[in-house]
């Protein structure tokens, strides 16, 4: 069953402790461009801002960064939050890196700031932004869409370019515009599990078809840490659950390396935390990982997978990867 599913991979740029965005930049370049010789079908980038630990704030420069360095595979947007951007801004951009890379850009839309509401403030100053989020959609695929007759806003580069445009939820919002839209529908499994059930099943049964799409797609993303024995991989895991405790206590969210046990790191309430937002991670052997994956595929009947790969080192996210690929088989 998993050979028929796509595997791809979400990078939020993630700077290690004690290293700085330059050394980020360039870790996840050798990163995309080891998924990209493995065969993985997309590479996405994260929008964050005003966050200590995370990178990826300038989407699209690191799309460009990106697809400048790999050769097949393609690269996007996981996602841009619509609401802190101008569309006609937004349909530029993607139709200058459609045009520099054509064939291999994704443009994922998220309908939240991907901030604090201080920051949402300052980089956009509008409170309702979120709440125009369907009609910005709606403009976004009039702007990349072929020129109109008569039409008077232009995106130059953009018209024409037939970026794909995803749209990206941890809630049940935008499964249902993706399903009115017709558009592919990508789910924030790995921040946010609990409400990919109901989410797809909304989406899958609402679905539209549209030009852009016969029938529904749905991507899921999750959290992944795989290794040669469930004992790394439990380890390993570790990384990532500081970071996630990190976040929940308003803290900087520096990668930091793994620990032989997360005991006296949290509270019995901020594991529960921890665990429950992670609910949703693949977490062991190869064939532990592969029993769990198509488990999940067959449940949820998900078309494509997209991972987190947040392991400290960099050689063992590699590494990861290459464990990670041998499951499809």
């Amino acid at each position: 069953m998993l050979q028929s599913i796509p595997f791809s991979l979400l990078e939020l740029a993630s700077i290690r402790e004690g290293r700085d965005a330059t050394d980020t930049f360039k870790e996840s370049l050798r990163y995309a461009q080891a998924a990209d010789d493995l065969g993985f079908q997309r590479f996405w980038l994260a929008e964050h801002h005003n966050t200590e630990g995370v990178a990826s704030s300038a989407t699209a420069v690191l799309v460009g960064h990106v697809a400048g360095g790999t050769k097949r595979i393609r690269v996007g947007s996981g996602g841009v939050m619509l609401p802190n951007h101008p569309p006609l801004v937004v349909a530029e951009q993607f139709g200058t890196l459609e045009s520099l890379y054509p064939g291999r850009i994704d443009l994922g839309l998220g309908r939240a700031p991907g901030t604090d509401p201080v920051t949402a403030r300052a980089l956009r100053r509008d409170d309702r932004a979120a709440d125009d989020f369907p009609h910005e959609v709606q403009l976004l695929q009039q702007l990349l869409g072929p020129l109109q007759p008569g039409q008077r806003l232009k995106a130059i580069p953009g018209a024409g370019t037939n970026v794909p445009i995803w749209l990206l939820g941890s809630s049940l919002f935008s499964a249902q515009l993706a399903a009115q839209r017709g558009l592919p529908y990508a789910f924030a499994g790995h921040f946010a599990p609990r409400l990919v059930r109901e989410a797809v099943h909304i989406y899958r049964t609402h679905f539209r078809p549209s030009a852009t799409l016969a029938e529904p797609y749905v991507m899921l993303g999750l959290p992944l840490v795989i290794a040669e024995t469930e004992e790394r991989a439990k380890l390993l895991s570790t990384s990532g659950q500081q970071r996630i405790l990190a976040l929940f206590r308003g803290e900087p969210v520096w990668l930091k390396p793994p620990v032989e046990s997360m005991a006296g790191y949290w509270s019995p309430q901020e594991e529960a935390g921890v665990k429950e937002f992670l609910s949703l991670a693949a977490v062991g052997t190869p064939e532990q990982v592969k029993a769990y994956l198509a488990g999940l595929v067959a449940e949820l009947q998900v078309n494509e997978l997209m991972f987190t790969n947040d392991l400290y080192d960099p050689d063992e996210r590699i590494r990861a990867l290459e464990l990670l690929m041998a499951v499809r088989g």
